[in-house]
């Protein structure tokens, strides 16, 4: 269990998924100005489903945050995971979550956590990144196509052949049909984002078609969020096609 490690170690762990995460955060970024919360009752709306605030996992005073910064809209969702050791208690997950943002805000000197939520393997959802689970904040988590999307972790490895939690892949489901039934996104469909880096697995400026619920891997050359979890995904689209009354 990451508890049990060594402070220094268990940061190394929980940032190995964080290889391939975009540059946004970084201290010197502006914010944009702060947007008028995105507001249910859409077409294909689903409702919001409970959501942990940051208050829960965060160190009062641990961290000066700088403020956030936000997009037009989200219209699409990636899926990562910690890449961290599964046989937790779920009563640990915020702890496993201030390991993580440690290592964010320390190691590679972000401004804060990198993904927008994190969900344990009970199917909690807990608020990642700052500035408000109903606005499209621009997140860390996908190298190249961080703005206009969410970065959602699951806590946990799944690595080929290890079981995802029901309750884990309901819950994503559950989010992602909440935040794209704002702008009234359909799951199952294909969105068209532009790269902003490099890095990413499309040059900067290249248009590509991406699912509206993608892995990790969709956006960069990695193998987050797992064999397992990849495999799930097509289950979590369809389940959140259902939320939206598609």
């Amino acid at each position: 269990m990451v508890a049990c490690l060594p402070g220094l170690a268990a940061v190394v762990a929980l940032l190995l998924c964080a290889v391939g995460v975009g540059g946004t955060g970084s201290h010197s970024a502006r914010p944009a100005a702060r947007p008028a919360v995105q507001r249910e009752g859409g077409p294909h709306s689903a409702p919001r489903p409970p959501i942990v605030p940051r208050s829960r996992w965060i160190d009062d005073g641990a961290h000066i945050q700088p403020p956030p910064r936000y997009d037009g809209r989200v219209s699409a969702v990636f899926v990562h995971h910690t890449d961290s050791p599964n046989g937790y208690a779920c009563a640990d997950a915020p702890r496993i979550i201030r390991y993580l943002y440690a290592g964010q805000i320390g190691a590679r000197q972000w401004d804060d956590i990198g993904y927008n939520f994190l969900v344990d393997r009970c199917g909690t959802i807990y608020e990642g990144r700052a500035g408000g689970v109903d606005r499209p904040v621009t997140g860390a988590h996908t190298q190249g196509f961080n703005h206009g999307t969410v970065g959602v972790a699951a806590i946990g490895t799944f690595t080929a052949g290890t079981p995802v939690p029901r309750a884990m892949t309901d819950a994503i489901a559950a989010l992602a049909a909440w935040k794209l039934g704002l702008s009234d996104t359909d799951p199952r469909a294909r969105v068209r984002l532009v790269s902003s880096n490099d890095l990413a697995r499309f040059k900067s400026g290249v248009a590509a078609m991406l699912p509206a619920i993608a892995g990790h891997n969709a956006g960069f050359m990695t193998s987050c969020p797992g064999a397992a979890l990849t495999a799930r995904l097509p289950e979590i689209r369809e389940r959140a096609a259902r939320l939206q009354g598609r």
